[in-house]
């Protein structure tokens, strides 16, 4: 552990969604505090304003599909490294229910977050999969994170289509909307949730970080422990004020093998690949040929993490 006798203040930014209840978990069962951290929760209301954030220093932290970090260095020009995983993508490509089939969406909008980056690149490939290319057959149109993307689609009949995870996804069809698809079994595996930094604070900073992402790996088998079960989905409703059928569907989700959270924050790298080949087709980049994931990641941070999480046993 830090051996400061103060704790240190960290700045974690997030979207507000259930791929973050392991760091929630953490906090609320003091998971970071007994490691002398103190996590300070930021929400962002879309990934333009997450990554500005980071890149000038308004906090140390972000979660967020790691194709924002991708982006940042790319577009950027920021030097970003992706510390861990999270989560494979439990996005659903939900639309109004008169869709009846992704070839329903020519004419259509689609609703994204950013244009170019994440799950607006996910949702661009699977419509091209389905011989559907943006502004010949469709437009996108900016409505922020998944929250604000799935009220403005309740609000906006215009609004058609948008990847949409848990529990927004399971609000969405109590609402009449539906699936067309899970992004897993649409793409298959698929690097998304992580967390990533400015490399320079994590050269400064590594025992806070490594400390911070011990934590982190605790907190998520402490969701994913079958005997916390009940605790999990009370935190869960308590975070999002849900139906119990949407507690169960947001439950059920994020232990869904492949398109749930990873084991101990697991970076995965076949899924990252993915990643970098939808940016390098859907965008043009790197004249169509994904460059070496190696670029974007140090997992050093996270190797010595594992190592101290797995000195520690939580229930």
């Amino acid at each position: 552990m830090i051996s400061a006798s103060r704790s240190s203040i960290i700045r974690v930014n997030i979207f507000n969604t259930s791929s973050n209840l392991p760091l929630i978990a953490a906090i609320k069962n003091r998971f970071f505090e007994q490691r002398q951290l103190n996590v300070e929760v930021q929400h962002t209301p879309n990934s333009d304003e997450q990554r500005n954030g980071l890149a000038t220093g308004l906090f140390e932290i972000a979660h967020a599909a790691v194709d924002n970090a991708v982006a940042m260095v790319e577009s950027d020009a920021q030097d970003v490294v992706i510390v861990c995983g999270g989560d494979a993508g439990m996005n659903d490509l939900m639309v109004r229910s008169e869709i009846k089939s992704i070839s329903d969406l020519r004419g259509k909008l689609l609703a994204v977050d950013a244009p170019n980056t994440a799950y607006a690149l996910v949702a661009k490939k699977i419509l091209k999969n389905h011989g559907l290319i943006e502004n010949r057959d469709y437009h996108v149109k900016l409505a922020g994170g998944t929250g604000p993307r799935s009220a403005a689609m309740l609000a906006n009949p215009k609004l058609a289509a948008g990847m949409i995870n848990p529990p927004f996804s399971f609000m969405m069809l109590e609402k009449g909307l539906k699936s067309l698809g899970a992004q897993f079994d649409l793409l298959g595996p698929y690097q998304a949730t992580g967390a990533f930094v400015l490399r320079s604070w994590a050269f400064k900073h590594s025992d806070i970080l490594q400390n911070y992402l011990a934590a982190y790996i605790e907190g998520h088998r402490y969701v994913m422990n079958p005997v916390n079960r009940a605790s999990t989905m009370a935190l869960i409703q308590d975070k999002f004020k849900l139906s119990p059928a949407v507690v169960d569907g947001t439950y059920a989700a994020l232990m869904k093998e492949g398109s749930g959270l990873v084991t101990d924050a697991q970076f995965n790298l076949p899924g990252f690949k993915t990643v970098l080949d939808i940016r390098a087709e859907m965008e043009g980049m790197w004249v169509g040929v994904a460059q070496s994931p190696d670029i974007y990641l140090d997992l050093s941070y996270y190797a010595k993490a594992l190592a101290m999480a797995n000195q520690t046993h939580r229930a």
